[in-house]
């Protein structure tokens, strides 16, 4: 067995209408005085209206945090801490998709250590306490409930900045499937297959552990296994459950992990073309698992054989193959040409690419004649 170092640091309450209980939750850990970060889409939905009040009700004052987007980027977490440091919040509560979640995350690391979001870029670079906080997922996706990081964007160059510290880690994840079912039908398919390539990367990548492996197994079961269920029933609330639980322990897995060559395929898309994550996943995923193959095959025939399927002689392209039919169902793009990209793209994307983090956990060996390898096979 490979070792490893393993600290649950995030009680997770799980459950339908689980929101309720987020003001003894807050009240719990010290909340008196606590930013709601949450995006306008959310806002929207009235869950920040019914969070505010539970949260009142138990004496935790709530003050709303929406001054960002879609993958927030440096400049709006610096706006978040001048708000959290201006109304001189004890807590944070995240309630939304990973923008929302990796916000909160942000506005943590800069209101209690200083500096901008660039310095804590990598691993443990927070001297300091961070604020408690709760994470309340909205989408099943990310995982980020379940992670020490933040991801956020450099606001200029737009490049992804990974930034962790145990210290990040929510004390309480609230999986309230409930939160789930009023998403678009797209929303949900993207998230869910960033959170299927989630078990995919973290169970074979080269930091995997056995502990990660008993996580990614667990989440690659209850989300292939609902996947469809949640896009044709979209108020089936058990499958809205096993697909937030399935992404939680996705993100439990990568924690201990990593990702791999897709998600550093994924990134420059995302801040070249504004493409959706999920999306970006759903055009490299299959191609990183067939390159993948040669090395990892014993690995994607166990996903295989946990998923049903009687296992072949390439398991890594029956694999993709699986991972295409769940994108189609989906309605997920399937090309870099779908996404807007132009041939003469791919060099600058493949050297954006190398310099990903999340690459050098790949189990085949990556770097930009790999990456630009795997981008002409997805542009055709």
């Amino acid at each position: 067995m490979r070792p490893f170092d393993f600290i649950p640091r995030t009680r997770v309450v799980f459950g339908a209408g689980a929101l309720g209980r987020v003001g003894e939750l807050a009240h719990g850990i010290g909340s008196r005085r606590a930013l709601l970060v949450a995006d306008p889409g959310i806002v929207a939905t009235g869950f920040v209206d019914r969070a505010i009040t539970i949260l009142r009700d138990s004496r935790v004052e709530a003050f709303l945090f929406d001054r960002f987007s879609a993958n927030p980027d440096a400049a709006m977490v610096e706006r978040g801490r001048a708000e959290a440091g201006r109304l001189g919040v004890d807590s944070i509560v995240a309630l939304g998709g990973g923008s929302s979640l990796d916000c909160a995350k942000g506005i943590n690391f800069v209101l209690t250590n200083g500096g901008v979001m660039s310095d804590y870029r990598g691993y443990g670079k927070a001297l300091r306490p961070l604020l408690p906080s709760i994470g309340v997922p909205t989408t099943a996706g990310t995982g980020s409930e379940a992670q020490s990081y933040a991801i956020i964007s450099d606001t200029f160059t737009h490049e992804k900045m990974a930034c962790g510290d145990p210290k990040a880690a929510f004390q309480v994840a609230v999986l309230d499937p409930e939160l789930t079912v009023t998403q678009p039908r797209t929303l949900t398919a993207a998230c869910g297959f960033d959170a299927i390539s989630h078990a995919v990367e973290s169970y074979v990548t080269s930091g995997r552990t056995d502990l990660s492996d008993g996580f990614a197994r667990a989440a690659w079961r209850l989300l292939v296994e609902h996947f469809e269920r949640v896009l044709s029933v979209p108020d089936d609330l058990e499958a809205r459950g096993s697909m937030l639980l399935g992404a939680h322990e996705a993100g439990v897995a990568i924690e201990q992990s990593m990702l791999g060559a897709a998600h550093a395929c994924a990134n420059p898309l995302t801040a070249r073309f504004g493409t959706t994550h999920g999306v970006a996943i759903a055009v490299m995923l299959p191609h990183v698992v067939r390159w993948n193959g040669a090395k990892v095959g014993d690995r994607y025939a166990e996903l295989l054989r946990i998923s049903g399927e009687a296992v072949g002689a390439d398991a890594g392209e029956q694999l993709a193959q699986c991972l295409e039919r769940l994108a189609r169902i989906g309605g997920l793009t399937a090309t870099l040409r779908d996404l807007g990209a132009a041939r003469s793209d791919l060099g600058a994307l493949a050297s954006n690419a190398a310099s990903q983090w999340t690459g050098t956990f790949n189990p085949r060996p990556f770097d930009a004649a790999a990456a630009l390898a795997l981008y002409e096979r997805a542009y055709q």
